[in-house]
C-alpha cells in the first residue's frame, strides 16, 4: 500500500513555494512507551527548520524537535538528520510534521500494544507457502514428489517427499531452509507460548483444534522432515531444482518438466556429502552434518513439546532425531544446494552450528550426557567461526543459518564458566556490526549481501536471545534501531513485512505467482531487502516493470525495489519470514 497522504505530498512539493523535498523514514508499526524512539529525516538540502511530532485524529502539536545532524559515509548525497522523541510516552497514533516543505512521515502508533499478534501475520504469509495441500489457495499440488538421484535406490526411483514449504517465490524445497524453518518456529513456541492464537487447523483450514497455530505450522515441517529421512542412513536434501522456473505458475498447474512431463514427479536429491549438480554448476559438498545436525535440533525440540499433545508422535521425532545426529556425526561437513543449469544456489559452508544445537537439544530431550559434552565441543569449534557477524561479508547463504541458536540452547544446560563462554560469542558478534553502524545514518551495521533482511532479523533475534542469557541491556536500543529499519526506519521509508503496518507503506509488488497472476497480497512476508549496488548491478535477469517508487531516495550505497521483476530485493522468503517470528512474538509479548 503506498500511502494516499504522501502521495498528495508529493504532488504539492512539486507546486511553487514547495522547494525543498524532505524524506522521513520512522518505524511505521511504532514504538512501546518506554522504548528509545528515533527517527531519521534526509533532504539534498540541509534542513534548518525544526520538526513537529503531532498527535492524530486532531493533528495537535506534541513536541518539538530540532534535527540532530548526522554523518552520510557511504549513504550518498543527502544531508541526514536525527530525531529522538523517547521522552514522549503518552499512548496514541502519531506523525512527524516539517511545516516548510509541508511533508509529513506516515503515521505510528506509541503503545504497550504495538506489536501485538504481528507474529500471526506471518504464519498467514507460512500457510501461504505450503506445498501438498495449500490452505491459502486451496489446493493441492506436487503430490508426485519425487523421483531419487543420488540415492542408495537406482535413479529415478520413486520417494515419497511430498509436503514441506515452497522456498520462496518459486516452488523449490530446500531442507537447507525448512529444517531451521521448522526449528526457529519451534523455538519460538518454547520462548513465547503464551503468544501464539489457535485459529486454524492442522491443516491450515480456519477451525481452532486446540493447539496453537504455530505448532501446527512447525509439525508441517516436522512432518516433511521426517519423510525426508526414510532410513537411518538415508536424507533428502531437495526436491526439484532450476527446472522450476519457467515464469509465474500456481502451483497445481506447475509446467516445469523434469523429464516426466510437465506437472508431474519432480527430482529428489539424496544427500551423499559429495559434490552434486546435473550440469556445469556443481556443487561443493563436503558432508552432511549442517542438514543432519539442524534437522535433529528441530525433531529432538518437536519431541519435547510434542510429549503434551502426542507421546507417540513425540517418540517417533526423537527417534529420527538420534539417527540423524549419528549421520552428521559420520559425514562431518556440509551439504549444498543443487542447481541445473543457472550459476546460483544456497552455498552453505557451516555445520558445527548445526550440530551443537542437535546435540544440545538431544542432551535435553533424553538427558544422556555424551550430547552435552559433543554440544560443547561442537560450539567451541563454532564459536564465531561459523557468524556472519564477524564478517564484512559472504557469499549466499555460506554462513548459514544466520543465527546459531544452539549457542543459545546449549546455555541452558551447561555450568557458569561455559555459559560465560557462549555469551561471549554473541557478544562479539553483535559488538561488531555495532561498530560498523557507527557509519550508518540509520544505525545499521550487517553487510547488504542478497537476503540482507534475513541478516537484520537474526541479528534482532541474537541480541534478544543475548539479553536472556546474559540479563545484560546494553545493547537494547541497537535492538531497537534493527527493529526499526524494517518497518520504516530505512532509505526508503518502507516496511520490509507485506501488509505490515496495513495503514503504511510495504512491499505490494512481489516477485510471487499468488501477487502477480491472482492479485493475491498475503501479509507477513518477509522481502529479500536491500543489497549491495557491486553486487545488484552483476545480478542476471532482473528488471524492473513499473515505475521505481523510491526514485528520490535510492542512494549509490544499496538499493531496493517494489517491482515484481528485482527478484534479489523483492521477493519474499519461506525461511526469512519463518526466521523472524521469535523476533516478532518477542516484541507482541505483554510488557
Amino acid at each position: 500500500m503506498k500511502n494516499i497522504i504522501s502521495c498528495i505530498l508529493v504532488l504539492l512539493v512539486a507546486l511553487p513555494g514547495f522547494s525543498q523535498e524532505v524524506f522521513f523514514s520512522v518505524n511505521q508499526v511504532g514504538f512501546h512507551p518506554g522504548d528509545t524512539k528515533k527517527a531519521v529525516i534526509f533532504s539534498r538540502e540541509k534542513i534548518k527548520s525544526k520538526i513537529q511530532l503531532m498527535h492524530l485524529p486532531d493533528s495537535s502539536a506534541a513536541f518539538l524537535m530540532t534535527p540532530k545532524t548526522l554523518e552520510a559515509g557511504d549513504w550518498g548525497d543527502f544531508h541526514y538528520y536525527s530525531l529522538d522523541f523517547s521522552s514522549v510516552i503518552e499512548s496514541g497514533e502519531y506523525y512527524l510534521w516539517h511545516s516548510d516543505s509541508k511533508s509529513s512521515s506516515e503515521k505510528f502508533q506509541i503503545s504497550d500494544q504495538a506489536y501485538q499478534g504481528i507474529q500471526e501475520h506471518l504464519l498467514k504469509f507460512m500457510r501461504q507457502q505450503r506445498c501438498g495441500y495449500n490452505p491459502t489457495l486451496d489446493m493441492v499440488c506436487h503430490q508426485q514428489d519425487g523421483r531419487s538421484f543420488y540415492g542408495p535406490m537406482p535413479d529415478s526411483t520413486y520417494v515419497d517427499a511430498s509436503g514441506g514449504w515452497h522456498d520462496a517465490g518459486d516452488q523449490l524445497k530446500y531442507l537447507i531452509t525448512g529444517s531451521y524453518a521448522t526449528g526457529h518456529m519451534l523455538m519460538a513456541y518454547q520462548l513465547f507460548p503464551d503468544q501464539f492464537e489457535d485459529q486454524v487447523n492442522a491443516l491450515g483450514q480456519p477451525a481452532k483444534n486446540g493447539i496453537p497455530d504455530v505448532l501446527d505450522e512447525a509439525k508441517w515441517g516436522l512432518d516433511w522432515l521426517l519423510k525426508l529421512h526414510p532410513a537411518p542412513d538415508q536424507l533428502i536434501h531437495q526436491i526439484a531444482d532450476d527446472r522450476d522456473h519457467r515464469g509465474f505458475k500456481i502451483p497445481n498447474k506447475d509446467n516445469a518438466d523434469y523429464g516426466w512431463g510437465e506437472n508431474s514427479y519432480r527430482v529428489a536429491y539424496f544427500a551423499t556429502g559429495k559434490p552434486q549438480g546435473l550440469m556445469q554448476y556443481k556443487s561443493e559438498a563436503t558432508g552432511l552434518a549442517n542438514l543432519a545436525g539442524r534437522s535433529a535440533a528441530a525433531l529432538a525440540l518437536g519431541a519435547r513439546i510434542w510429549k503434551e499433545f502426542d507421546e507417540i508422535y513425540a517418540q517417533k521425532c526423537l527417534q529420527a532425531a538420534k539417527t540423524l545426529y549419528a549421520l552428521g556425526q559420520k559425514a562431518e561437513g556440509f551439504q549444498q544446494g543443487n542447481s541445473y543449469g543457472a550459476p546460483y544456489r544456497y552455498m552453505e559452508e557451516t555445520w558445527n552450528d548445526d550440530m551443537e544445537w542437535g546435540a544440545a537439544e538431544l542432551f535435553k530431550a533424553t538427558g544422556d550426557s555424551s550430547y552435552l559434552e559433543q554440544a560443547k565441543d561442537y560450539a567451541v569449534a563454532s564459536s564465531n567461526a561459523d557468524s556472519w557477524t564477524v564478517r564484512d561479508s559472504a557469499a549466499h547463504y555460506q554462513l548459514y543459518p544466520f543465527i546459531n541458536l544452539g549457542h543459545f540452547s546449549l546455555h541452558e544446560v551447561v555450568d557458569e564458566t561455559f555459559k560465560k563462554t557462549l555469551e561471549e560469542y554473541y557478544k562479539e558478534g553483535i559488538e561488531y556490526t555495532l561498530s560498523k553502524s557507527k557509519s550508518s545514518p540509520f544505525e545499521v551495521g550487517i553487510p547488504f549481501i542478497w537476503c540482507s533482511n534475513n541478516l537484520m532479523t537474526s541479528l534482532a533475534t541474537q541480541l534478544i536471545l543475548y539479553e536472556k542469557m546474559s540479563g545484560d541491556q546494553t545493547f537494547h536500543p541497537y535492538l531497537l534501531a534493527q527493529r526499526d529499519w524494517l518497518f520504516g526506519k530505512n532509505p526508503w521509508g518502507t516496511s520490509m513485512f507485506t501488509g505490515i503496518p496495513e495503514w503504511g507503506d510495504y512491499p505490494v509488488y512481489v516477485h510471487t505467482a499468488p501477487y502477480v497472476l491472482l492479485n493475491l497480497e498475503i501479509p507477513g512476508g518477509l522481502v529479500d531487502g536491500p543489497i549491495f549496488r557491486t553486487i545488484h548491478s552483476n545480478l542476471l535477469g532482473l528488471t524492473l516493470e513499473r515505475p521505481d517508487d523510491y526514485l528520490g531516495r535510492q542512494n549509490p550505497f544499496i538499493v531496493y525495489h517494489d517491482a515484481v521483476g528485482d527478484y534479489s530485493t523483492n521477493e519474499p522468503t519461506m525461511d526469512g519470514t519463518a526466521g523472524s517470528i521469535l523476533m516478532m512474538s518477542y516484541f507482541s509479548h505483554k510488557k
